[in-house]
């Protein structure tokens, strides 16, 4: 589950705490679960016992990714946590303390099944992919049919034609013969 807070100026000198809360569905109270103080992480719920683990920032005590994994998921783990961020702003002659939290809602579900929307849009990406494939071949055939009787129809016309053109492989006339048209 992720929870970020970062600072607005790292050149600030700072420290920070993290402390996660769960409220179970149907519940009215959050209860503590875990914290994170001075790179020593403590889970304090035994229902989280080793499925809780830090996945935030390391090797500092300005922690700005308070992110944590769960583990062996169960149905009983649905609900909300609730990050706080704890952080100490040191400035040259005055220290600022701040509070941030962060909300995650969490519901499990049995098993991810595909939805029928998910199996309607695959079918019809394939009937797409099927239909213009079929309307590229007949616009092929259509082209190459035409591009045949435009050049039937030129071989016609050369044939019926009262002149004999010659193609000649050099511009100069080197009989010095006059040619007409």
């Amino acid at each position: 589950m992720g929870c970020i807070s970062c600072k607005k100026r790292s050149e600030v000198k700072a420290t920070a705490t993290v402390e996660w809360y769960f409220k179970a569905k149907g519940e009215v109270d959050f209860v503590q679960i875990y914290t994170y103080i001075e790179g020593r992480p403590s889970i304090e719920h035994d229902q989280f016992l080793d499925r809780l683990d830090w996945n935030g920032s390391k090797r500092s005590n300005d922690i700005q990714d308070a992110s944590i994994y769960l583990t062996n998921v169960t149905f009983n783990d649905s609900g909300t946590y609730r990050c706080f961020f704890h952080r100490n702003l040191v400035y040259e002659n005055y220290e600022y303390n701040t509070e941030v939290s962060k909300v995650v809602h969490l519901h499990v579900v049995g098993k991810a099944t595909r939805g029928t929307a998910s199996i309607v849009s695959e079918v019809m990406m394939y009937v797409s992919i099927i239909g213009l494939q079929v309307w590229l071949l007949i616009e092929m055939i259509y082209c190459y049919r035409k591009i045949a009787a435009a050049g039937e129809e030129a071989l016609r016309e050369a044939a019926n034609a009262e002149y004999l053109a010659i193609a000649s492989e050099s511009k100069d006339n080197c009989a010095g013969v006059q040619v007409g048209e």
